[in-house]
């Protein structure tokens, strides 16, 4: 399953959790990190473990606290099979991160007798370490089916402004995007958009990541789900083309041709599957609706 929305909520909010697991998001995060006080680490754990057994509409994951902290190993003993359906892990700079995080999941996993890799993990890419290391990171990615980038955390390790129109983060994306592509697993999650009353700033911030090849964004906010599943969503217009790209290449490869013109655009064997994509990825979200 690919996501185009994830929407963080504090774990020991109680409302918010609630509000999140019944909204239209894609998947809820309930957070045990950076939104949560050192104070209220422990609480917020328990927190979790009771949203897990709570009804909602979504697929639900926890973003543990990092591998260097007192509180790691603890989030993972309380969380796994629990009904929880993946585990986010913040700041991964290493392989050895990755393989840790795996092992201590499978181990937990096996003495559950839950079945090894039942529980996805959602690696972050959020350091100048981590953008180093990505190469080596993707070759160990286990049973991580995607990757996500944090841009707070990475601008803040490197003393760079997050601009509004975030030209800064261009290559960054662009990178995990193919370094996504490169080992074949699903393109990754976006960055969260923190600045809540600048919905519009949001809306295309949503659009540079759907055009630079994310599958998805994280959310911090749940007006922000209606606006991200609208930008990652094809237009209907993009929609209607698609289609009459598709009709009209069929038509000319069955008279020997694979380059045609359709409404002044060349279109060839490149254009014309992706057009098919598009048109197939419509027709598979209306079913999982």
């Amino acid at each position: 399953m690919t996501f185009r929305t994830m929407l963080f909520a504090p774990a020991n909010h109680e409302r918010r959790v609630a509000k999140a697991l019944m909204s239209e998001a894609d998947a809820v995060i309930l957070d045990l990190e950076d939104a949560v006080a050192d104070s209220e680490k422990l609480f917020a754990r328990q927190c979790a473990t009771l949203a897990l057994k709570a009804t909602r509409r979504s697929k639900l994951y926890v973003r543990i606290n990092g591998l260097v902290t007192p509180w790691c190993r603890g989030d993972v003993e309380s969380l796994i099979g629990k009904g929880l359906d993946g585990i986010v892990v913040p700041m991964i700079e290493t392989a050895e991160q990755l393989f840790a995080i795996e092992w201590l999941i499978s181990s937990i996993e096996h003495d559950l007798r839950i079945g090894v890799g039942t529980t996805d993990i959602i690696p972050i890419i959020e350091t100048a370490r981590g953008f180093v290391n990505l190469q080596s990171i993707c070759k160990s990615i286990g049973r991580a089916k995607r990757l996500s980038f944090g841009a707070g955390d990475f601008t803040h390790d490197l003393g760079m402004k997050w601009t509004h129109d975030e030209l800064e983060l261009l290559p960054y994306r662009s990178q995990i995007v193919l370094a996504s592509r490169n080992i074949r697993i699903e393109p990754p999650l976006d960055t969260v958009w923190i600045q809540l009353e600048d919905s519009e700033g949001f809306s295309l911030s949503a659009k540079r990541a759907k055009a630079l090849g994310f599958q998805g964004k994280m959310c911090i906010h749940p007006d922000q789900i209606r606006p991200c599943l609208d930008a990652f969503a094809p237009t209907p217009e993009e929609m209607e083309e698609a289609q009459e790209i598709v009709d009209r290449f069929s038509e000319a490869e069955a008279r020997g041709l694979a380059s045609i013109r359709v409404n002044g655009r060349f279109v060839d064997y490149p254009i014309a599957l992706e057009a098919k994509r598009i048109i197939e990825e419509v027709l598979h979200r209306s079913r999982q609706l």
